[in-house]
């Protein structure tokens, strides 16, 4: 096809592209080659397609509860261009932080920096002074364009607000953006978050709770649409090893490739690269992990009063956040309870965790809210689920080698672990397959 006749965005020469990983990075990445006109091989060593955001063997639960928000528009357009429609497979709600006792932060519809404002000014439980130190505040950082120095901690940055504030409303929005304590969290990297979700139009601050499991919001639908394409998928195929040919060409499984988009976890990548790049290797390997637990309950006959609420986390109370699968996933009865920066009851283990997250249920709840009470049906436990992230956090860049790219929510930009950040890396390495292979 001559250049002049290619639709826009698509690249001038097609290569043969070789995508090590199938989890949400490398999946954006292999659909974004796709559509630039490359042609695509990729290798995942599971049997299914997801990474860490897909649906379990049984296909019903995840292996962990997501949430995405309206500011991640990389992974919906993803979404809508794979043939899935958000609107029918997720449930858009306004922002709403809202606790067994009915008390939160409740944004309505609109405009997000003006119903923040207006939420905070009716939010009750909190006095006067409380609600306008938040909002003034909240106008510093907006007047700082959201930069703070890079060694801040989300605890050194709101230290202007009060100890009530902080502990029910930044630090839950802290360990569920950053999955990182407020004491170790990144500051510039939480006020980016916030930049984006307050900034960045209606809707951006939504709340986007999956109706059905994880493997039919993107790894499914993008797989089959790949294979319709013409691209290659090897699943259950662990790559050995990464090797670079006298010709500049890479050799991945015994096939020749023009390029190579890497993937796999941090730890996976660490281990290919080490021969070829070791600097870059050990950035990757340097990298602390911050584990995510999922407590998945049943009390049949039980409906709560939002899709989602806030819980209050202590020393004997784990779960930050439940959600009520049977408002969200037509599962009526079954809730599941999630825990982030989840490492002090990782190290109790998973049966006392569970049973710590049912005895929470029942002491915050108020009295009838259960129609039996909850039992734990599974918890689910990711031990590296995210990296820590940190402040100065030095993440590995997103080019190793000539004709080899990173992509993966670790590598360096401007999100901490999330779906969002794993989409925009794979779309990000796509699309620098177009430029010369350095």
């Amino acid at each position: 096809m001559a250049a002049s006749a290619l639709r826009p965005g698509t690249a001038a020469r097609a290569l043969d592209v070789g995508v090590v990983g199938g989890g949400w990075a490398g999946l954006a990445a292999a659909v974004e080659a796709v559509a630039r006109g490359h042609r695509v091989t990729l290798f995942e060593m599971a049997p299914h397609l997801g990474g860490r955001a897909r649906a379990l063997p049984d296909g019903v639960l995840d292996n962990g509860q997501h949430i995405l928000i309206g500011a991640y528009r990389q992974t919906l357009a993803l979404m809508r261009r794979v043939g899935v429609d958000p609107e029918q497979v997720l449930q858009r709600l306004p922002l709403a932080l809202v606790t067994p006792d009915g008390q939160g932060l409740r944004l309505p519809p609109g405009p997000p920096l003006a119903t923040f404002g207006w939420a905070v000014l009716r939010r009750e439980g909190w006095s006067p002074g409380e609600r306008l130190g938040l909002l003034g505040t909240s106008l510093r950082w907006a007047a700082m364009r959201f930069r703070c120095p890079s060694d801040w901690s989300v605890a050194r940055l709101c230290q202007p607000l009060s100890p009530r504030v902080r502990a029910e409303l930044i630090d839950p929005l802290c360990v569920a953006a950053l999955n990182t304590p407020a004491e170790h969290a990144s500051a510039s990297v939480f006020l980016r978050v916030l930049k984006d979700a307050l900034f960045g139009g209606a809707g951006a601050a939504d709340l986007l709770l999956p109706r059905r499991p994880l493997s039919a919001l993107l790894p499914e639908p993008a797989g089959n649409w790949l294979c319709r394409q013409g691209a290659t998928l090897r699943v259950g195929a662990r790559v050995q090893a990464l090797l670079r040919d006298d010709s500049g060409a890479w050799q991945v499984q015994g096939q020749r490739f023009d390029a190579v988009v890497l993937a796999a976890s941090a730890t996976e990548a660490t281990r290919l690269v080490q021969p070829l790049a070791p600097d870059w290797a050990a950035q990757a390997a340097a990298l602390r992990y911050e584990p995510i637990v999922t407590v998945y309950l049943e009390s049949p006959g039980t409906r709560l009063a939002q899709p989602m609420l806030q819980l209050h986390e202590s020393d004997t109370a784990p779960a930050q956040f439940l959600f009520d699968h049977g408002a969200l996933s037509g599962m009526p009865g079954c809730f599941a309870a999630v825990i982030s920066g989840a490492a002090p009851w990782t190290a109790r283990g998973l049966s006392a965790t569970g049973e710590a997250v049912r005895e929470q249920l029942l002491r915050d709840f108020p009295a009838g809210t259960w129609r039996q009470p909850p039992c734990v049906k599974r918890v689910v436990a990711e031990r590296r689920a995210t990296f820590a992230c940190t402040p100065e956090l030095q993440r590995p860049p997103a080019h190793i080698a000539p004709g080899l790219w990173a992509a993966g929510d670790y590598v360096q930009g401007p999100y901490p672990a999330t779906l969002e950040g794993a989409v925009l890396a794979g779309v990000g390495a796509a699309r620098a397959l177009d430029a010369p292979l350095r």
